[in-house]
């Protein structure tokens, strides 16, 4: 009998994984390995219907971001696009890590912390682990996203400041600040160039003929 490609079978395993993260949500038992997909697709949508029948009526109705129904090609041209933005992504978040390391090693070069050198690399090291440079982003999430997702919300905000805000941000300049001046009308006009001065007829130019001809004489 010949063998699915290992392509296939990676795919498939991959399915059978995000069913399983699927099961394990929603409070499900693991999936039998010999259930039918029509079987275990029907279970989930009906556990799922549950749980959003014990939900508040507000959230009950949460509409999904993507409503377009995709063709196989166009499944597989979002695939490729994941795949771009995932190296995009893998990218800037090894950049961001890299200054991370950067910052907290130069905290090590302080007199203070010579001695101390050694605890704090104890207490960074677990935090770093847990900072993944890899995006573990897939297609189901964008399934399972909804219209509240792409409310792009200013962190500039009343809502956003209220929560972020802290005694750092409320330092009051005590005192009358300084006049720095720059005003345009105090600046002086800056001086002439030398060929301005000399199409103008400046004395400059007068003496330096006088003093040609003297030499010459």
């Amino acid at each position: 009998m010949p063998r699915s490609p290992p392509e296939k079978e990676d795919r498939s395993g991959e399915a059978v994984n995000e069913l399983q993260l699927i099961c394990q949500a929603l409070g499900m038992s693991d999936l039998d390995p010999g259930c039918p997909v029509h079987q275990a697709m029907a279970d989930i949508e009906a556990k799922i219907s549950e749980v959003l029948s014990s939900l508040p009526p507000e959230h009950q109705q949460m509409a999904p971001l993507l409503k377009a129904t995709l063709t196989s090609e166009e499944w597989g041209a979002l695939e490729g696009i994941r795949d771009l933005l995932c190296t995009e992504y893998q990218c800037r978040r090894r950049m961001m890590a890299t200054r991370l390391d950067v910052t907290v090693e130069s905290f090590h070069w302080s007199e203070r912390a010579k001695d101390r050198s050694e605890a704090m690399s104890e207490a960074f090291k677990p935090l770093r682990q847990s900072l993944l440079e890899e995006s573990h982003v897939t297609l189901p999430h964008l399934l399972a996203a909804r219209e509240d997702f792409s409310r792009i919300v200013k962190t500039s905000s009343g809502a956003s400041r209220n929560k972020t805000s802290c005694a750092v941000n409320k330092v009051l300049m005590v005192g009358d600040v300084p006049d720095r001046g720059g005003r345009p009308n105090e600046i002086e006009p800056p001086m002439p160039t030398w060929e301005k001065r000399r199409e103008g007829g400046g004395g400059g130019h007068q003496r330096w003929g006088k003093r040609s001809k003297k030499k010459k004489k």
